[in-house]
């Protein structure tokens, strides 16, 4: 039941007809993603439930074929030139992460980040990937023209937590020190706590300790946000679960029985016990220079906070 064979990810063409997908009722307007499908593979990974919409695997099968948009920077640079483009804020990354391994040989992100900057467009990147440090001249580039924000997602430094749940993913202290560097080139970079997971990740100290060595990266702010379980993620997350904290079974059944997100009762508290330790640690963006596009009435600016509080709960798949 819990079998969780390991397979190296195979690679698709799949050229798209548009790299831009508009987004309703969120902080940002467009979403963009060069690749679908992830090899981190992380257990509670929302998009799995898209995927069971789209009659694909959720299961572990999930990750093992990864679509490339071969043609997504091409297309991109089309959309990014039409007239009628408005210079609204992009998020890139909100279905999967645009620097997974993929990226390595394929590059799609880089040049994605190359035309966006190009045309002046802010944007926002969300990634588990420390390889998006290989493209620190086109984000101070981009960053110059427009506002850049890059957000780590970092829910726990614990290692069996980790290993367990992002079982893809490079270890968070590498992450850590990727924000680093890109703080220390003047760009925006940030920590979003996402998912907590209620049992695993939500002990006050553990959250503490995330908190304090985001602070010592440099990153300019953090944020949490509690995991949420729609049908094909629940399924793969609760089997995994059974598999590795059987103790916490019964509780993630009854918690989600008849949700997929869990109310403020229990979300709330995660938010407010993560803004009162940025707080305390002195959280802030203390980048010792800022790579910040000069004002101007072609520049869109918006803080980076503006951007994603709540990660991938209205992307699309698409």
């Amino acid at each position: 039941m819990f079998y969780r064979p390991r397979m190296a990810a195979a690679y698709r063409d799949e050229p798209c007809s548009t790299a831009l997908n508009r987004v309703r009722n969120m902080p940002f307007a467009w979403s963009l993603n060069p690749y679908m499908g992830c090899a981190h593979r992380c257990t509670f990974c929302f998009v799995r439930a898209f995927e069971k919409v789209a009659d694909r695997p959720s299961d572990w099968r999930y990750g093992t074929s990864i679509r490339v948009k071969t043609n997504v920077v091409e297309v991109l640079r089309r959309e990014l030139g039409r007239r009628s483009w408005r210079r609204e804020k992009v998020a890139v990354g909100t279905a999967t992460d645009p620097y997974q391994p993929a990226e390595g040989r394929f590059r799609l992100t880089r040049g994605a980040i190359v035309a966006l900057g190009a045309s002046r467009t802010p944007f926002g990147l969300i990634t588990r990937g420390p390889l998006v440090v290989r493209d620190v001249d086109v984000l101070s580039d981009a960053a110059r023209r427009a506002s850049v924000g890059v957000t780590f997602s970092i829910p726990t430094l614990d290692p069996e937590i980790w290993r367990r749940t992002e079982p893809g993913t490079a270890p968070p202290r590498q992450r850590l020190r990727a924000i680093r560097t890109l703080i220390d080139a003047g760009i925006d970079a940030s920590v979003g706590m996402a998912p907590i997971l209620p049992g695993l990740s939500d002990d006050p100290a553990a959250m503490a300790e995330v908190v304090r060595a985001a602070r010592d990266a440099g990153a300019t702010s953090v944020w949490a946000n509690v995991v949420y379980l729609r049908p094909g993620t629940r399924e793969h997350f609760l089997d995994n679960l059974a598999r590795d904290w059987p103790e916490l079974l019964p509780r993630y059944e009854r918690l989600y029985a008849h949700r997929a997100y869990l109310g403020n009762d229990i979300v709330g508290p995660v938010r407010r016990k993560v803004r009162d330790l940025a707080s305390a640690y002195g959280v802030a963006d203390r980048r010792p220079w800022k790579l910040e596009p000069s004002p101007g009435p072609e520049v869109e600016q918006l803080p980076l906070s503006a951007f994603l509080q709540e990660p991938g709960q209205a992307a699309s798949a698409a």
